[in-house]
């Protein structure tokens, strides 16, 4: 089973969140299966300085960035067909609400990127399942949003601690015409009808081990789910 994963960056603040990056590339490996990065050649939103939370005055490009994590093995989303693979797995990060949607400055009615929606719809209407972890459920739900497709995705649970407005995220998941589910990071959500899993990860107060499992959880169902 080949797997594409769907990168936005490098890094938790403007691009793909690292940890959740590398453990679903371990995950899908550990599993038996082969995996491809993927990732648009646009520029990041902006560039962040992680060690103290400021933005820097530089541009970058998610698919050069996206590179770092791929050691230099990745596709222009442009040459990839849902065809070619199996399934989609798009780890979280803030990337994901910047660079290919607007949701971390104007939530549910900021744009998509043209092309990573119709990455994500050619997946879903050709049948193909998708994992989605973290804040990356809500690219989901603006991919469909209009559509004739609701999925059942989740972000997290208002029921646990959470560094994150869990619950003002899944009224804006609701506001896309997706129907969001609350769910701890030792859960996954899963909309069998559209085979798509989303899972919490960091939007959850969580270790490297919890994510690490919640992960490894996804990624089973997610293989699970497109070997039927």
């Amino acid at each position: 089973m080949n797997i594409a994963v769907l990168l936005h960056g490098s890094g938790v603040y403007d691009g793909t969140e690292i940890h959740e990056a590398v453990l679903t590339l371990l995950a899908i490996e550990e599993a038996g299966h082969s995996y491809q990065c993927i990732a648009p050649n646009i520029n990041q939103h902006h560039v962040i300085n992680h060690l103290n939370g400021e933005e820097m005055d530089e541009t970058r490009n998610v698919l050069i960035e996206s590179a770092r994590i791929a050691r230099g093995d990745v596709l222009d989303v442009l040459d990839v067909k849902a065809s070619d693979y199996d399934a989609l797995l798009m780890p979280g990060g803030f990337g994901t609400a910047k660079n290919f949607t607007k949701w971390a400055f104007e939530g549910p009615d900021g744009a998509i990127n043209s092309d990573i929606k119709a990455l994500v719809l050619d997946f879903v209407r050709s049948t193909k399942t998708i994992g989605a972890l973290c804040m990356s459920p809500t690219t989901v739900a603006k991919a469909l949003q209009g559509t004739e497709y609701h999925a059942k995705l989740t972000v997290g649970s208002t029921q646990e601690p959470s560094p994150y407005d869990i619950g003002a995220i899944s009224e804006g998941v609701n506001a896309t015409g997706a129907q969001s589910e609350m769910k701890t990071v030792s859960e996954v959500a899963i909309d069998t009808e559209l085979k798509i899993v989303t899972a919490p990860c960091y939007m959850m107060e969580a270790s490297i081990t919890q994510v690490r499992d919640n992960i490894a959880k996804a990624v089973k169902e997610v293989i699970r789910l497109a070997s039927e």
